[in-house]
């Protein structure tokens, strides 16, 4: 957010604090020493003194620029969209580590590789540090084995033929969600874009979305790209 002539308001996610908002001055002026180096997708050393409602930052040291999501839309979107989530959840002045971890391990395993189920998978398991994981290996309402051929935050998670509300679901998805939240995320996302992969993006964002009562803004450039793309 710009702050009068030169200044600007910047939010931070830490680790140890939370949601920070500072003050950034002198950054939008053209010989900025700093400018680049508090843009979103920065991971960034800081020093900051407390004010009274913002902070202000007096030193910044890069660590991390993320340059292959700057310049690649198909990594660029789904970092968007990682951030915003981030934002929605974070609270200020509140320790996220785990949060944190999660948001700085997404942006770089989305800066070595463009998996198709990045997003997705991150939606989940933001679920599961929110206390609201969904529950994939059995129907969540009856705990039958399954077939399991639905999906519903509200129900808890997958649901069998009898039990079914919500989004159906393929039995692809099922495998994914349950390699996602059970271990195997590593597996995960090395899979190749496909519907699938697709589907678990899509329904990982509205599950998100659910959660948080809130529409995501970036959210709803990719579903509805995926969908002029199909």
């Amino acid at each position: 957010m710009r702050l009068g002539e030169a200044d600007r308001i910047v939010t931070i996610l830490t680790a140890e604090h939370g949601k920070v908002r500072a003050v950034v001055k002198g950054v939008r002026r053209t010989k900025s020493r700093v400018g680049g180096r508090v843009e979103p997708l920065s991971h960034v050393a800081l020093l900051c003194w407390r004010g009274r409602e913002l902070d202000v930052v007096s030193q910044v040291e890069s660590i991390d620029a993320f340059r292959q999501i700057r310049s690649d839309l198909a990594r660029l979107a789904p970092a968007t969209t990682i951030l915003e989530i981030a934002d929605q959840v974070a609270e200020q002045h509140a320790p996220a580590g785990e949060l944190y971890a999660m948001v700085l391990g997404a942006l770089r395993a989305l800066e070595t590789e463009a998996s198709p189920l990045l997003l997705g998978a991150f939606c989940f398991k933001l679920l599961a540090i929110e206390g609201v994981s969904p529950i994939v290996d059995a129907c969540a309402r009856c705990q039958s084995p399954g077939p399991l051929v639905a999906f519903d935050l509200g129900e808890g998670g997958l649901l069998c033929e009898r039990c079914r509300r919500g989004q159906a679901v393929s039995e692809e998805f099922v495998t994914l969600a349950r390699a996602v939240l059970t271990g195997g995320l590593a597996w995960a996302l090395r899979q190749p874009s496909s519907p699938a992969t697709s589907e678990v993006e899509r329904i990982g964002l509205t599950a998100v979305e659910r959660h948080l009562d809130r529409r995501l803004r970036s959210s709803r450039h990719l579903i509805e790209g995926e969908l002029r793309g199909a």
